[in-house]
């Protein structure tokens, strides 16, 4: 007879940390090329619009295969497993980059990490939030932030190494801190895919009838597109993923090639950016957890859209750090409550599909922004293209105006 959910002991974090290391490797490998970008884009003669065409490709992979990955977690299972292989997937493309000189097979390698990534997700959200329901924004930010720190070490790593080695053989140097890593996964989560999730009744522990059943699977997701508060906070999110992604993949090219800055002090900006994120993430994540989701989201996004201008008009002052650091706290504090948003609004059994749901807009709206700003910049120049970013931050924020009252609108 199983225990009931009511007499587990409380969980310790343990599981968070371990989640959440390796989700910092997820972002470890794309935050190490955005550095070497710049360097490839000079080799290679790309223009902004190309650079952005590379980008957008890469999330144009990752939208078709977002929900997908959310079927095959919700229908195999065995996340722990999953989320290792997603470690593989990611970082073993970026090594063959190395090995190329063609424009296409650059994106081609770049298409394969949109691939691996977006089995991460669906795996790893769902089993944070539904083993900490109280807590969903804190652990979600938790999460959130090994993201940062392996986007905040990886800058600088790339930028240090660039000093005494080609780009070819900083991604093969880069090599090592994913075997370590993914070795470390295997060993570590197989309890997790084991032992764990059948005693709180998951959906594929039980013996209770077929494990999956596609007509009931594509009903289950009728549903979840009619599902008007999932879709809003969904689209409002891929708005932010927008701007994210523009600041990511152009911030780099902007300082190396408008305002001459060295790698590693491309590097230290990369850095500033996801420090302050690191920041933001748990103070967002609990004060979503007492206020509401909905609160902490609006102001966040606003205020992204006054520091991305302010960003502008700082030019190469001292006060540019200071505003890409502002940036980085307001744009990254939203992150972690959005999917934790859209987590209370999905049903549990359906917790991979809706993430994979989710990070399918996402990925459009990653699509677009690369390829948009390319064209604005190489239309008009690279500041219009920043205030194009800003603009995308302000239409976000209007479609949560729009989400129904409900779960995440009011805090706990």
């Amino acid at each position: 007879m199983s225990t009931p959910a009511a007499a587990l002991p409380p969980r310790s974090f343990r599981d968070v940390w371990l989640i959440s290391a390796g989700h910092g490797l997820t972002h470890w490998y794309p935050a190490t090329f955005y550095i070497l970008l710049p360097l490839i884009g000079k080799e290679l003669g790309l223009s902004y619009t190309e650079i952005g065409l590379l980008m957008s490709l890469q999330h144009v992979a990752g939208a078709i295969s977002n929900l997908p990955g959310g079927m095959i977690v919700d229908s195999f299972g065995k996340k722990g497993y999953l989320m290792a292989a997603s470690l593989f997937w990611v970082g073993f493309p970026y090594a063959l980059m190395s090995l190329t000189h063609s424009y296409w097979m650059l994106v081609l390698c770049l298409m394969l990490v949109g691939v691996g990534n977006n089995i991460w997700h669906p795996a790893a959200i769902p089993t944070l939030a539904h083993r900490y329901p109280q807590r969903k924004g804190l652990v979600l930010s938790f999460h959130g932030m090994g993201g940062n720190v392996g986007e905040a070490l990886a800058p600088l790593a790339a930028g240090a190494l660039l000093a005494w080695f080609s780009w070819r053989e900083v991604v093969v140097i880069n090599i090592v801190p994913g075997i370590v890593m993914a070795t470390l996964i295997v060993l570590m989560v197989g309890a997790l895919a084991t032992g764990r999730e059948g005693r709180e009744g998951h959906v594929n522990a039980g013996a209770e009838g077929p494990r999956f059943s596609a007509r009931q699977y594509l009903a289950d997701l009728a549903g979840l597109l009619r599902n008007r508060a999932l879709m809003l906070i969904c689209v409002s999110a891929g708005f932010r993923t927008l701007t994210q992604t523009g600041l990511l993949v152009f911030l780099p090219v902007y300082l190396a090639y408008e305002q001459g800055y060295s790698p590693i002090a491309v590097g230290v900006c990369m850095t500033v950016l996801q420090v302050a994120g690191f920041i933001a993430g748990p103070i967002a994540g609990h004060l979503s957890d007492r206020i509401g989701r909905e609160k902490v989201v609006l102001s966040s996004m606003l205020l992204t859209g006054i520091t991305i201008i302010g960003m502008v008009f700082a030019g190469r002052s001292l006060l540019f750090i200071v505003f890409v650091a502002l940036v980085g706290f307001f744009l990254y504090a939203m992150r972690p409550v959005m999917q934790a948003w859209a987590v209370e609004n999905t049903p549990k059994h359906l917790a991979g599909t809706g993430v994979g749901l989710q990070f399918t807009i996402l990925s459009i709206g990653g699509s677009l922004a690369p390829a948009l700003f390319g064209v604005i910049a190489d239309t008009w120049n690279v500041y219009a293209a920043f205030y194009f970013l800003a603009g995308t931050i302000i239409v976000a924020n209007l479609l949560v105006l729009f989400i129904p009252a409900g779960r995440g609108t009011q805090g706990a």
